[in-house]
């Protein structure tokens, strides 16, 4: 298996140090090392939304650094990349480009933003404080596919409702994945309406129609697709990660009650395409290639299919990234007081890697095309307290949370805000952070 991110560059060096110095500080999460891509604008303007890199509590405005000539001196891989960076008002044009000249344009922001730069002068004048920007959805998102990639969360999940057999049986030789809505994915500070539609309770023998009242969050990453493939073509595991521009946190919110009774036979519909927010930054797998880890699958459980295996899997296939999610309700911000940590998990926990859900997705044909947009499923750990889900915390609603001030929560209610936090962290290496994907419950529609 040979992928680009793993291989180590000067990019990746420690002892860099960023002439922007909130970039320097020991616990920032957008380092030299990261620079991760967004899409922003000054808040409460009507400038265009543009491409930037987020570096200390900075954001350096791609488009101004371009009209500087910050890319001039670079090679012709470098100033392709630049420009479709800037091109317009998404990052399309850039992840249709190869690895190669994404790799080019990392190493020339990071020569460009690191202390000694001849360029620092000129490109200090295209800084925009993150504090003062607004961010869109950094690519105009095609098609949209949610995997169900733990085998904790599946595990817990299917004991809630067949405790003999929680898991079906497809479940450890197929990556489970369906076609979910692209046009509800919101950046974060997306706030949404609770959901209506159908539900029926367990002993009624009518369904009724209404606000939902069992919503929650889902903690997952999302995978933004790069090059793609050509219809027909699959993409083998030795290419899978080639096709992936970066990673981003994603909330996939739920109607538990409205998918209960929708969702079969053919799986959620209204239950999930109202609302789903990621965070503004993609971190690039090359900026991962440090935080890689082992692989595993438990021994006795069947092994992946040749197409789904590869030389390296098992070595170095998974993330080391470590994902929060933490609870806001509206009378903790009148207080004054800071959210509250619901769960801690790990990616490094999915029970299916990002490289095999590209590959399958494509075996059979299919094509993927630049901005096309993964979830990764909700990502919980084997501990009770690493659970991705309030489904799971609350034992489907049995056992409610008690928060710090007071407050209990069985599932979400109006004027909740859940925030996802997600860190790659090793000793001895800089934290590589994704930021936040926060999103808040607005009460449901009058249906009067």
């Amino acid at each position: 298996m040979s992928l680009p991110s793993l291989k180590m560059n000067e990019t990746h060096d420690t002892s860099l140090r960023s002439w922007v110095q909130s970039a320097n500080a020991e616990n920032s999460s957008f380092p030299i090392q990261n620079l991760p891509y967004g899409v922003f604008r000054r808040s409460g303007s009507e400038e265009a939304f543009r491409a930037g890199v987020a570096i200390g509590d900075q954001i350096l405005d791609l488009p101004a650094a371009q009209a500087a000539g910050a890319f001039s001196g670079f090679d012709e891989a470098t100033r392709t990349a630049a420009h479709a960076a800037c091109g317009g008002s998404s990052l399309n044009a850039l992840m249709a480009l190869t690895p190669a000249a994404w790799s080019a344009l990392r190493l020339a922001l990071s020569r460009l933003l690191r202390s000694g730069s001849a360029h620092q002068t000129e490109l200090a004048a295209c800084l925009v404080p993150q504090a003062q920007a607004e961010y869109d959805v950094p690519a105009v998102i095609g098609d949209y596919t949610d995997f169900y990639t733990s085998i904790h969360h599946a595990t817990t999940i299917g004991k809630l409702f067949r405790p003999d057999n929680p898991l079906l049986p497809n479940y450890k030789w197929v990556p489970i994945g369906y076609h979910g809505r692209a046009s509800s994915i919101a950046i974060s500070g997306q706030q949404f309406r609770r959901p209506v539609g159908q539900t029926k309770a367990p002993d009624a023998d009518l369904p009724t129609f209404g606000p939902c009242k069992r919503l929650d969050y889902e903690l997952e990453l999302g995978i933004f697709i790069g090059g793609g493939n050509a219809l027909g073509e699959p993409v083998p595991m030795a290419q899978a990660e080639d096709k992936v521009f970066g990673l981003c946190l994603l909330n996939d919110w739920s109607a538990r009650d409205v998918q209960a009774w929708e969702y079969q036979p053919l799986g959620p519909f209204l239950s999930k395409s109202f609302a789903s927010t990621i965070s503004p930054w993609i971190v690039t797998l090359e900026a991962l290639a440090p935080y890689r880890c082992g692989w595993t699958r438990p021994a006795d459980d069947p092994q992946p299919l040749p197409y789904l295996d590869a030389p390296t899997l098992r070595e170095s296939g998974a993330f080391d990234i470590e994902l929060e999610v933490l609870i806001q309700t509206a009378a903790m911000r009148e207080a004054g007081s800071a959210p509250e940590r619901l769960s801690l998990g790990n990616y490094r926990d999915a029970y299916w890697t990002v490289a095999q859900l590209v590959t399958h997705h494509t075996v059979n044909g299919c094509n993927l095309r630049p901005g096309d947009f993964f979830g990764s499923g909700t990502l919980s750990g084997p501990a009770p307290d690493q659970a991705g889900s309030l489904l799971e915390l609350s034992g489907g609603g049995k056992a409610p949370l008690n928060l710090a001030n007071g407050e209990k929560r069985v599932f979400l209610e109006d004027g909740d805000t859940i925030i996802l936090r997600a860190v790659a962290r090793r000793d001895g290496l800089p934290n590589i952070g994704f930021g936040e994907a926060a999103g808040t419950v607005l009460p449901a529609r009058s249906l009067a």
